[in-house]
């Protein structure tokens, strides 16, 4: 008897965890780089250094919600990567997007392009994030 009442919790509690749609446009807890929102160049503090310009990626809507970057770019190189927009319509996105948005950021600066690995466990939104990604490069070399 407790066995089927068990069962029937957990199969309630995993069709209550259904994906979502919404398109919210809170940041999440992690970002990396700077620059300015939009577009435009920043300015240089010596004449040496090259001047920095953001670039923003499309909105890429994942199964779980949009995810959007924004980069910087200095010199033709990936400098910054700020997330503008993550899965955050319960607290299970918010926790995925908290371990996975840092360490895509890292490895997307120390790459220095999209091709970069998926966060395990957070797949819907690192394919996201890399498509988001690879837009803006896209347009920062176009």
């Amino acid at each position: 008897m407790f066995t089927t009442s068990a069962t029937i919790a957990g199969v309630v509690l995993l069709l209550s965890l259904k994906p979502h749609h919404h398109d919210t446009a809170v940041p999440p807890p992690a970002a990396a780089g700077g620059g300015t929102s939009n577009g435009t160049s920043g300015g240089t503090s010596g004449g040496a250094n090259p001047v920095s310009q953001t670039f923003r990626g499309e909105s890429v809507d994942t199964r779980y919600g949009p995810v959007q970057v924004e980069i910087t770019m200095s010199g033709g190189h990936l400098t910054g990567v700020r997330v503008l927009r993550s899965p955050s319509e319960n607290g299970r996105d918010r926790e995925i997007a908290s371990f996975a948005l840092p360490e895509l950021t890292k490895e997307a600066l120390a790459a220095g392009n999209a091709r970069i690995d998926a966060v395990s466990g957070a797949t819907y939104t690192s394919e996201g994030y890399i498509t988001s990604l690879q837009s803006a490069l896209d347009s920062a070399r176009a």
